[in-house]
């Protein structure tokens, strides 16, 4: 495993992050039994990750507490989040004060290493910057936790205007933020600001169903060529990439590609199956994609926005509540 610090923070954290949310859910989404979703974390924890990430709203922290119970705390870095609102309704300091200490309790710790407030809007930021990050930090010096960290919503915010404003801004130590071969917008609106002023960054949506079902490829790209977004002769825009000296599959290409942009501290990845941890972990430690193939990627889709940015089936939920 390779090892870096997450910015500013002093968190010495594996460049592989294990993501326990997303559709997978450690494989809860696909009805894993909680002694398999543990093993799932387990077997990352052997291969070297260090830093794993979960929220209130995955349903997997209690499984995450289980799995790092036997493991001593300062060998584990671990991520939460919880909700800035309920429903149509903006959460209190208090509300969030509570699902920290409700976070706590689950997964048996007296404190978290990071914990956000999770898919923030646009909107919704000057809330969370004046009402909920000072009641959090009253908590922080309890501690209740190390770091402060904002997350963006990818789908509902693809220009990351939420980001933008509060990469450059006190009191967020660590960001959560979407990036991938296809979506880039982060490379110019977020990840220099991070490097320069030393926020932590984990990187998710790296691979989601438009890298990993073949339909889904197919229909954003005959959605950007019919919109004239790219040009028809790229009907096939990534099977270049899939070649010998380039990348196995197209999973391999984008961890590959978003773990070595600058700025970039964490790429996390997530999966029910045991398999699939060694699989996404090799190719994050993989080298960077060739120079002609990265120049290809950049000048093809640099300049796309929100594209392949699906929203999880657990967050679709639990924004209807």
């Amino acid at each position: 495993m390779h090892y870096t610090t997450l910015g500013n923070t002093g968190l010495k954290v594996s460049v592989a992050g294990l993501g326990c949310g997303g559709n997978s859910r450690l494989g809860q989404g696909s009805g894993a039994t909680r002694a398999e979703s543990v093993a799932v974390v387990r077997t990352a924890f052997d291969l070297g990750v260090n830093l794993l990430d979960t929220a209130e709203v995955y349903g997997t922290e209690e499984i995450v507490g289980e799995a790092i119970a036997s493991i001593p705390r300062d060998q584990v870095v671990i991520s939460t989040k919880c909700r800035f609102r309920n429903g149509d309704t903006l959460r209190t300091g208090a509300e969030v004060v509570a699902a920290l200490d409700q976070s706590l309790r689950r997964m048996n710790l007296d404190h978290v290493d990071v914990f956000h407030l999770h898919a923030v809007a646009p909107a919704a930021y000057d809330h969370a910057l004046n009402e909920l990050a000072p009641a959090l930090l009253r908590e922080k010096a309890k501690g209740k936790f190390a770091h402060l960290g904002i997350t963006e919503t990818g789908p509902n915010d693809p220009k990351q205007e939420m980001l933008t404003k509060a990469i450059g801004e006190a009191p967020w130590e660590v960001v959560m933020l979407a990036l991938h071969m296809m979506n880039q917008n982060a490379r110019r609106a977020i990840l220099p600001t991070a490097k320069a002023r030393g926020v932590g960054t984990l990187l998710m949506f790296v691979v989601r169903n438009i890298f990993s079902r073949p339909a889904a490829l197919k229909e954003a790209v005959d959605g950007l060529v019919a919109s004239g977004q790219i040009p028809k002769a790229d009907a096939e825009p990534l099977a270049f990439l899939l070649r010998e000296g380039g990348a196995r599959d197209l999973t391999d290409a984008a961890y590959r590609f978003a773990r070595h942009e600058a700025g970039v501290d964490v790429v996390l990845f997530g999966t029910g199956k045991q398999a699939h941890v060694r699989s996404n972990v090799e190719s994050i430690l993989g080298p960077r994609l060739p120079d002609a193939d990265l120049k290809r990627l950049y000048d093809t889709f640099g300049h796309l926005i929100g594209v392949g940015l699906d929203m999880p089936d657990a967050m679709k939920a639990a924004a209807k509540k």
